[in-house]
């Protein structure tokens, strides 16, 4: 399996990210991005919200890994403003002239209120690529509605256990890829017994399992970990392939009805 994807702007994005929601701001987010960075990722996800900006920026500088091989992710805090100055926040964070992919983190104050600006962040060459997060289908359409520039990617909180097939059709339909977030349930998802068996058979981890579903179901995925030998782990998932069975067992641990929401319940 190939290691990228081609976006519908023509941009490659990794296929494998390391996340670092809930990871604290210093020593453990600046580890566990170097430790992600020596073990071959080649993509980290980070947010305005997250707060751990700069120790994501500092890890890449000390890393010794060249800028233009690491692919970067931000997403705009739609509780402010301005997408474009709260980018300018971002790249003084995290000490680059631009990220790979700026996001719209949620759909507050409507789902088309903020698009304007992202587009203005891709023209001016801040943001390579822009999309959304947490957008449902009915979210999604009306971004398109107005877009001059469609989002390239829509990350969602995706697993065997959320699998949004709806969503997931709406979008590849439209040429926006879908992002797998939490693609372990934060850690939940890795006690169950379907998973575990299917990892014991395949002599894997389960954290390894449902990473591989996610690419093998054509997501792109970005399991968070703050220990370094789970960060490895995670990213030996590029040798080896789940059978038809084991995909369909794993399909059909969803929780979701296979819906076109990106939350069961919202924050925002």
């Amino acid at each position: 399996m190939t290691t990228t994807r081609t976006l519908a702007d023509g941009r490659e994005i990794p296929v494998l990210g390391l996340g670092v929601w809930q990871v604290r701001d210093g020593r453990e987010c600046a580890d566990s991005v170097r430790w992600a960075l020596e073990a071959g990722y080649r993509h980290i996800d980070t947010a305005q919200a997250y707060g751990n900006e700069d120790s994501v920026g500092r890890a890449l500088r000390d890393s010794g890994v060249p800028r233009d091989e690491v692919y970067i992710t931000t997403k705009f805090n739609p509780g402010r403003k301005d997408p474009v100055a709260e980018l300018d926040g971002s790249l003084e964070r995290l000490g680059v002239e631009f990220v790979d992919l700026y996001l719209v983190h949620w759909p507050a104050g409507g789902p088309t209120r903020a698009w304007d600006g992202m587009q203005k962040a891709q023209r001016s060459g801040q943001a390579r690529s822009i999309g959304v997060s947490n957008f449902g289908t009915g979210d999604i359409d009306a971004v398109l509605a107005v877009a001059d520039i469609p989002p390239a990617l829509n990350q969602i909180q995706f697993s065997p256990f959320e699998y949004r097939r709806d969503l997931r059709e709406h979008c590849e339909s439209r040429n926006i890829a879908v992002e797998a977030y939490s693609p372990l349930g934060t850690g939940r998802h890795l006690d169950d017994k379907e998973v575990a068996a299917i990892a014991e058979r395949q002599g894997r981890t389960p954290a390894q399992i449902l990473i591989r579903w996610s690419l093998q179901r054509g997501l792109i995925v970005l399991p968070k970990s703050t220990h370094q030998d789970r960060i490895a782990q995670n990213a030996e998932v590029f040798d080896f392939e789940l059978t038809g069975d084991e995909l369909a067992a794993l399909d059909a641990l969803d929780r979701t009805g296979g819906t076109g929401r990106a939350l069961e319940r919202t924050w925002w």
